[in-house]
């Protein structure tokens, strides 16, 4: 089955009590059991519900992996994962991940004595340079939140198989409509479903895909025990939404690219970082794995960081917004927003200045996209 048909029809059967062409939404906390003993599958939402498992076998089809596990957000996703290690474990992360996760794993994790050492990934030798006796797992964004690095998820493979490490990826900037990190290796697909996989702006979610039953059965233990599970109408919205993600993903890259060589030719934008350009450092990475380049957009101007805070704060079209991967243009300022309680120095060293602005770029006609984008650098 071909991608496209997919995203349209995996896990999709008519209900075989009304014949309705869409999935139910099951808004129910518990069901009736037929009699003491006897299983049918379903017994508290908490543990199992039909639509969120619809949309776990969706999730997975879609990933080409086998087992999906849904979660209340992109976060309890991550936090999930990594109950699958024990204290005095070790991860060698990605330098640049959204800053959530670094918070999560800096700030929460490491009280439960898990440590983590991060590097530049887009270079796999700082990976395997970075491994210790006590590393259980690599994980990876690609590309990052901001600074958009790819990261050669081959090389990265070989790495992990090589030490007998489990392999994580985030590939939400992606999505399975361009990366599929399972063929080069991955144990863990992560995707926040609050982006682009529901694409509209209106729920908070996050899913994990693998091949290994192992894990699948220790995650859904996760799941079950700690309860971070999406409601049933959410995980029908997700589905809805993954309904039309090849379309939408094909066009937020489409426009992505016109804003990207917009801006790059621009004489007061001073750096643009897309995977899309050949300027951008891993572009021939970018090209092997990527079948497209996604719709986010990090860049600076001539004017630093007053030029930013003009450009962010005269946009109309755009929405000033925390969030991405949706319909909607929307434009971030990571230092203040995104990443603001990355201490500075931790910022800069790795090159997300005070001065770097995000765009998701939307679905809307390019043409309008780029005349707010010309209106905001006028009064720069």
């Amino acid at each position: 089955m071909k991608f496209e048909t997919k995203v349209v029809q995996a896990g999709m059967t008519p209900d075989p009590t009304t014949g309705a062409i869409l999935p139910p939404l099951y808004q129910t906390a518990t069901y009736v059991l037929e009699e003491v003993g006897k299983d049918k599958g379903f017994d508290y939402t908490r543990s199992s519900n039909p639509t969120r498992q619809v949309l776990e076998e969706q999730l997975a089809a879609i990933e080409g992996g086998k087992y999906g596990v849904a979660f209340a957000s992109g976060m309890a996703t991550v936090d999930s994962c990594l109950k699958l290690l024990k204290a005095g474990d070790h991860v060698v992360c990605s330098d640049d991940v959204y800053g959530g996760v670094s918070r999560h794993f800096n700030q929460i994790l490491v009280n439960y004595d898990l440590h983590f050492t991060y590097v530049d990934s887009s270079n796999a030798a700082n990976i395997e340079n970075a491994i210790q006796s006590n590393t259980k797992l690599i994980w990876i964004e690609t590309p990052t939140n901001p600074l958009l690095k790819v990261t050669d998820l081959e090389a990265v493979g070989n790495i992990a198989k090589k030490h007998d490490i489990l392999f994580g990826v985030d590939s939400t900037f992606a999505t399975p409509v361009f990366l599929r990190p399972l063929e080069y290796g991955a144990d863990l697909v992560m995707h926040s479903t609050t982006k682009y996989l529901s694409g509209h702006n209106q729920l908070i979610g996050g899913a994990v895909i693998t091949n290994r039953e192992d894990l699948f059965d220790q995650l859904k233990f996760v799941q079950k025990t700690i309860g971070a599970v999406p409601g049933p109408f959410d995980c029908w919205l997700t589905i809805m939404g993954v309904k039309t993600l090849d379309l939408r993903m094909k066009k937020h890259a489409e426009n992505a690219q016109t804003v990207a060589e917009y801006l790059e030719a621009h004489p007061k934008v001073a750096s643009v970082t897309y995977p899309g350009l050949p300027s951008h450092p891993s572009y021939d990475v970018a090209k092997t794995q990527m079948s497209g380049f996604s719709g986010m957009i990090s860049f600076e101007l001539t004017g630093g960081i007053p030029a930013g805070k003009t450009v962010m704060n005269s946009v109309k079209l755009a929405k000033l917004a925390e969030s991405l991967g949706a319909v909607e243009t929307m434009i971030t300022h990571p230092a203040t927003m995104t990443h603001a309680e990355v201490p500075r120095e931790d910022r800069e060293s790795r090159g997300l200045t005070d001065g770097l602005v995000r765009i998701s770029v939307g679905i809307e006609h390019v043409d309008d996209i780029i005349a707010d984008l010309a209106q905001a650098l006028e009064k720069v």
